[in-house]
């Protein structure tokens, strides 16, 4: 079911094989998770994960499939589209669809950049960061336990529920979905990595990445902690997840994008003069939401190998307004307009909390 409430055709079966096989874009395997349609070539061992909005197909990266086929594969799934009329936007694309789609038909926008690291060289960063070991050393001296939770186990244990819905509570915005998506439990489970952190005997976070088969890897795809984790949690279960990448002789991982990171993304220094002036009123303006600039500092001080761009790319000459329009109504499951004014509501009751929770203190002082 879309989250838009239409319903799409699914092809888990299908789907999770061709990622496995194909899925170079890390966002790959994220296309079996709930709310996302699966179109599968009729000719090509190809699939693409997409959601309607308006006017557009919005897929999930780029198409699952051999790279020599990748042009065509695109091809293929824009004729899809055009039977429905409807354009397409390739959200969370990285180069190689970028490189093959750059002609004339096409208009594509930096969104921001991903992390990467190569496992084998983590332990060396931490044993090189002594502001980082002091933050594990943290976790664990408050008696934070990371242990692995067995895939067929993940989606039937109601202490990783109660997770998400703490965690989902902290949040200023309603839940994004997408490539977002916080039910991932509800998702194929069978090839990802589930950790928790544990204490007390109780779960307080867990960690959970999918596979990027293609480039040996993995992307993790989610961190959900709840008020009860001390701080260090998540670099405790970061710390556990690439030492495990690494035994395993995974050569790849990223924690995923990072929207409107300017400081690792210069592309976006290209972009036309809407989308630049929107992204940067929404870094200066958007903080009460999403914490751009603290999302980029703490995965900044992991000290990754590089940054990897992320696009956009749409299926016209000039992007879009209503392109953009389409992949803020893919991300929040409902209007993007509608989706910010109940973000700024709940955020204006919090603001209030705050403001007298701050009078009654002054009160009594």
């Amino acid at each position: 079911m879309n989250r838009g409430g239409e319903e799409l055709p699914r092809d888990d079966e299908a789907a999770r094989r061709l990622a496995l096989a194909f899925g170079w874009n890390t966002t790959s395997y994220q296309i079996l998770n709930p709310g996302i349609g699966h179109w599968v070539a009729p000719e090509l061992p190809a699939v693409v994960g997409y959601v309607r909005r308006g006017g557009y197909l919005v897929a999930a990266g780029a198409p699952a499939c051999p790279e020599e086929k990748l042009r065509e594969a695109a091809a293929e799934f824009e004729r899809f589209a055009r039977g429905q009329r409807r354009r397409v936007c390739w959200v969370c694309a990285e180069e190689r669809l970028r490189n093959a789609l750059a002609d004339g038909d096409h208009a594509a926008i930096a969104i921001g950049a991903q992390p990467a690291w190569d496992p084998a060289g983590w332990e060396a960063m931490v044993s090189a960061r002594a502001a980082l070991r002091a933050q594990l050393n943290r976790a664990r001296n408050k008696g934070v336990r990371i242990e692995e939770v067995g895939n067929d186990d993940a989606a039937r244990r109601p202490e990783l529920r109660r997770c998400v819905e703490e965690w989902l509570k902290t949040r200023r915005l309603p839940p994004l979905h997408f490539l977002t998506e916080p039910q991932t439990l509800e998702g194929v489970m069978a090839d990802r990595i589930i950790l928790a952190a544990r204490r007390d005997g109780q779960t307080v976070a867990f960690l959970l990445a999918s596979p990027v088969g293609p480039r040996n890897g993995y992307l993790v795809e989610q961190i959900a902690r709840t008020q009860r984790a001390p701080n260090g949690t998540s670099e405790l279960l970061i710390d556990a997840a690439m030492r495990r990448f690494a035994r395993e002789g995974r050569s790849y991982a990223t924690l995923g994008l990072v929207a409107l990171a300017w400081e690792k993304t210069p592309e976006m220094g290209t972009n036309p003069w809407w989308v630049r002036a929107t992204m940067r009123l929404a870094r200066a303006h958007a903080w009460r939401f999403y914490n751009f600039r603290g999302l980029l500092r703490f995965r900044t001080k992991l000290a990754p190998d590089g940054w990897e761009s992320v696009f956009a790319i749409a299926n016209e000459r000039r992007f879009s307004l209503q392109a953009m329009y389409a992949v803020g109504g893919a991300f929040s499951g409902i209007s993007p307009a509608l989706a910010l004014a109940t973000g700024v509501g709940k955020a204006a009751r919090q603001e209030w909390k705050w403001f007298q929770k701050k009078l009654r203190r002054s009160g009594r002082e």
